[in-house]
């Protein structure tokens, strides 16, 4: 039977993004249109209609100001999990800091949730070599497995040297790490696990690499988007570099019909189903 794969979803707004945060303030957030609940409510048709359930990487700040979606997700048989409260990266903050930020988020979700969170996506990837810390946290505020250290290079977050699948950074008695999933290629990870990678790419040459961490490495893939990436009329952000532009819109008008072909194409499962069950 084929492996069965994660399917992941950052549950946050366009506005949100940590490539906007110098041109967006925080403070703006308030009186920004909102879309998230339309483009969430998109994505719970399109697993339902495919039978697929997922886990939802869910902003505190999300959370609590729709509180009904929150109670969709967990209704429709999905995860419920943690991406913090208001998207500030792991690593630029204190352990204090973090610890009141991911303790805050847990409580807000399990509230609104009624389901216990055991699981935790730092905004950016933002947990690497510098602050392993961050998951002795997580492992006191009550999480059971983090999925923030991307095993790539990158201009903005990465750990290249980190494990590729699920692993104890911190020993047995810690977290479980699950990382996004990479394929080894001339010595380096090559990113195959989804957001800004899976639009930029072919479809074709996201499901090869998939199919890749399957059949070699007989392991299960971990894929993730963001409700954003579905949403081509999303407000345009025109006062950004054309670097950050470009990842940002890059094949937007096409993630949904990729989604529905990947779903098909491959065995779904949330990520507490396949990694939390003999651990």
């Amino acid at each position: 039977m084929a492996i069965r794969n994660a399917m992941t979803i950052d549950v946050e707004d366009y506005f949100q993004v940590s490539a906007f945060e110098r041109h967006i303030p925080r403070a703006q957030w308030p009186s920004l249109p909102c879309r998230v609940e339309a483009n969430m409510d998109r994505i719970l048709a399109l697993l339902d209609a495919e039978n697929v359930k997922a886990t939802f990487f869910t902003l505190g700040w999300i959370a609590e100001r729709y509180p009904a979606l929150v109670r969709r997700i967990v209704d429709n048989g999905h995860e419920l999990a943690s991406h913090g409260y208001g998207h500030a990266r792991a690593s630029d903050q204190t352990p204090e800091e973090f610890h009141q930020d991911v303790s805050r988020a847990k409580a807000l979700l399990e509230d609104i949730g009624g389901k216990p969170v055991r699981g935790y996506r730092a905004p950016s990837f933002s947990i690497g070599l510098r602050n392993l810390w961050a998951l002795d946290v997580l492992g006191e505020a009550g999480y059971r497995y983090s999925s923030s250290i991307y095993p790539i290079s990158h201009d903005h977050y990465g750990m290249p040297d980190a494990p590729r699948f699920a692993h104890y950074p911190r020993g047995r008695d810690g977290v479980l790490e699950v990382p996004i999933t990479t394929v080894r290629v001339m010595k380096k990870n090559l990113p195959s696990g989804g957001g800004g990678y899976f639009r930029l790419f072919p479809y074709a040459v996201s499901r090869w690499l998939l199919q890749r961490v399957n059949r070699e490495d007989r392991q299960p893939g971990i894929f993730y988007f963001h409700p954003w990436e579905i949403d081509p009329g999303q407000p345009r952000q025109s006062n950004v570099g054309l670097k950050t532009r470009f990842r940002h819109y890059v094949n937007i008008h096409r993630t949904e019909a990729r989604l529905k072909a990947l779903t098909r194409d491959f065995r779904w499962g949330r990520m507490d189903d396949i990694f939390l069950v003999n651990n």
